[in-house]
Order: C-alpha cells, then sequence, then structure tokens
C-alpha cells in the first residue's frame, strides 16, 4: 500500500497525547500475547479468561481496547454517514476474518466476534456523544448499565439468570441469530460477543471518550492524574461491591464487570499519564527512564486494528502441518519453546515471540509514516 491511502495525517497524530497511544498499543500487546499462548503446556492462570465468573488479566484486555477507543473518539468529530461507513466497514471486515478463519460455510458463519462488538458498541457511543453533553452522556451510561441488568434479571430463565444455558444474551442470540450462527461455549450454543451483552460494551466505550474529555480539558496537570486516580478507584470499589448482586463476568459483560474495567482502565490511564505526561513535560513529552518503553507500545497504538487483524490471519499459519505431521505450533513449542522453558513460561516466550513478531510489522508501518485507519 502507498503512503497516504487510508492513512491518518502525521500532524493530527502528532498532536494527541503520548499516553493514549500508549495504552491503546499495551491494550493490542496483551491482546495478541493472550490470543496465541504456545501449546504443550498449561498456560498461566492470568493469561487465560476465567471459566465463567471472576476477572483474570485476559479477561481486562477487550474492555480495555474498547475503552481505548472511546479515547480516540475524543479527536475526531466525523458525520453520520462517516461513523454509519466506518461501523459497516468494521463489522464486514471482522465477518469476513470469521468465515476465513473458521473455515465454515456460509451458511454457518458467527455473525458475531471481537472486531464486530468493537463495530457496534463504537457506532452506538459514536452517534450518542455527537448528540449529548458530557453530562447526559454518563446518565445514559448509568442508564445502558441498570437497564441491562433488568433485562438480565427479567428476560433470563428464573434462577439461571447468570448461568450459561439460561442467559437472557443466549436466548436473544438463539432468537435473532439461530444456533448455527453462534459461538459454543462447552458443546452450547453461546456467544460471548452477543447482541445484547453488546449494549453494556457501548458504556466502556463511553467511559474512554469521558476519561479522553477529561483529559484534554485540564491538559498535563497533577488535576488530571488525581481525577483519573480517584475516580477509578471508586469505580472499581463499586464494580466488587455490585459484585454481590451480579457477578462479574465477561462472556455476559455484566455491568459490574463493565464498572470494574473501566475503574482499572483509568486508574492504569492516570499512572500512565503521571509518567509520560506530566514528568515528561507536557503532551508530547516523555520522561527519561520510560521513554523506550513508550516508543514500543506506541507501534502497537498507532496502527491497533491492522496490526490485531494481522496477528490473526498469521494464526492460519500456527495449525499447518510440517513434515512430522504435527501442527506447526506444536512442534515448534515441542523442539524450542518447551526445551528452553517447559511448562507455562514456555508458552509465554511463544506468544511473546509472535507478539514480536507482529510488533515489527508495525514498526516497518510507523517508519513509513503509515496509519492505517477505517
Amino acid at each position: 500500500m502507498k503512503k497516504g491511502v487510508l492513512a491518518e495525517p502525521v500532524g493530527r497524530a502528532k498532536q494527541r497525547f503520548v499516553t493514549l497511544d500508549v495504552f491503546r498499543g499495551m491494550t493490542v500487546f496483551l491482546m495478541i500475547v493472550v490470543n496465541t499462548q504456545g501449546s504443550g503446556a498449561v498456560p498461566y492462570t492470568a493469561m487465560m479468561h476465567a471459566e465463567w465468573n471472576g476477572c483474570t488479566l485476559t479477561d481486562l484486555v477487550f474492555p480495555s481496547f474498547v475503552f481505548a477507543v472511546g479515547n480516540a473518539m475524543v479527536f475526531t468529530r466525523p458525520g453520520i454517514g462517516k461513523i454509519f461507513r466506518r461501523s459497516i466497514l468494521l463489522f464486514m471486515v471482522g465477518w469476513l476474518l470469521t468465515w476465513y478463519l473458521s473455515g465454515a460455510s456460509l451458511g454457518e458463519v458467527r455473525i458475531m466476534a471481537v472486531l464486530q462488538r468493537i463495530a457496534l458498541a463504537y457506532l452506538i457511543a459514536a452517534l450518542l456523544v455527537r448528540k449529548l453533553s458530557d453530562r447526559w452522556v454518563l446518565v445514559v451510561s448509568m442508564a445502558l448499565l441498570l437497564g441491562y441488568w433488568l433485562l438480565l434479571e427479567l428476560l433470563g430463565v428464573r434462577g439461571q439468570a447468570y448461568t450459561v444455558e439460561g442467559n437472557a444474551v443466549r436466548r436473544i442470540d438463539l432468537l435473532i441469530l439461530g444456533p448455527q450462527h453462534m459461538y459454543r461455549e462447552k458443546g452450547i450454543a453461546f456467544d460471548p460477543e452477543g447482541l445484547l451483552s453488546t449494549l453494556p460494551a457501548v458504556v466502556n466505550v463511553l467511559a474512554g471518550y469521558l476519561a479522553g474529555r477529561w483529559v484534554v480539558r485540564k491538559g498535563s496537570s497533577f488535576e488530571t492524574v488525581a481525577g483519573l486516580l480517584v475516580t477509578g478507584a471508586l469505580l472499581v470499589g463499586l464494580g466488587l461491591v455490585w459484585n454481590g448482586w451480579m457477578p462479574l463476568n465477561k462472556k455476559l459483560w455484566t455491568s459490574s464487570y463493565v464498572v470494574y474495567t473501566s475503574g482499572i482502565d483509568l486508574m492504569v490511564l492516570g499512572v500512565l499519564f503521571y509518567l509520560i505526561e506530566v514528568m515528561g513535560g507536557g503532551t508530547g513529552g516523555a520522561v527519561r527512564g520510560w521513554k523506550r518503553g513508550t516508543v514500543f507500545f506506541s507501534i502497537f497504538g498507532k496502527n491497533p486494528l491492522f496490526i490485531y487483524i494481522l496477528s490473526a490471519v498469521m494464526g492460519v499459519f500456527l495449525v499447518m502441518r510440517v513434515g512430522s505431521g504435527e501442527l506447526f505450533i506444536d512442534w515448534i513449542n515441542r523442539v524450542l519453546f518447551q526445551r528452553v522453558a517447559p511448562g507455562p513460561m514456555g508458552s509465554l516466550l511463544f506468544a511473546l515471540a509472535y507478539t514480536f513478531i507482529c510488533w515489527c510489522a508495525g514498526w516497518i508501518l510507523d517508519k513509513k509514516k503509515i496509519y492505517i485507519r477505517l
């Protein structure tokens, strides 16, 4: 692809806070790492999703990326037509990627997945922020979380509202999408990126947007950091309290999970903002000791969707068979990574190596000043 094709102008990118690129880059980095754990050993618990209820490091990654989508919305004001075009294009890219990776027939392709959820959540959030003030965005966010809680209780099977079989998300997906177009959770048709559970995901986008608005208004100041840290801590506490009635559950994307993950994102953003912007002396600065790490994660943050899609497409090579008849991922882990570091560390080293290959592709694009946007 030539310079400038689907590329964001370099000048506009430089006006953004480095922290937001780093935060987005960290989420892409973790998304690839947790998705590409090596074989031959059980990965570390933190590198796997919670079995059902609960929240591991891996369960924080997707909502953090959605939160970062909201951050980016602060710097663009596309028209309604462009919002719909972006959403449709992203949804179709996600659907085609799902079809390509699954090898399923067109009549049985899963409809919802990661990029499809991002597309729908972005669409709803972008339309809301065009029409509403920040105060009303906050009010709508609260209404979505409380309304979703109510829908799960009312539409789920009595006594099974938060189980795989009886939740309202599954019931609505079965009715609208059909079991042939849904993910399978232990043999049961249930989609962790379901239609109904996309509604609370909109709030993660809106939380990222409001955080970005706060950062832009207050600039590189201690007030910015304090606001992010205090609000984040309060939301984490609220999420943990709410967990007593509505469990933290990524697959149902429960309202308590949204509040909890948004709180963690705000606190991480606050720490990064202090280290990169405040100690670095303003927008675009970077404290000396963090300069190298800033550059590394910024590479992921400048081309997040491209690098994520590349990591998924490259995964096809991992399931190719080598001369011994083994899958390539099993062979390379057996002869190299599990020999160097047997057990979960070897699994993690493989994931890091794979992620670094994806980073190299992003580094080349960055050197050529190519920043791919939908």
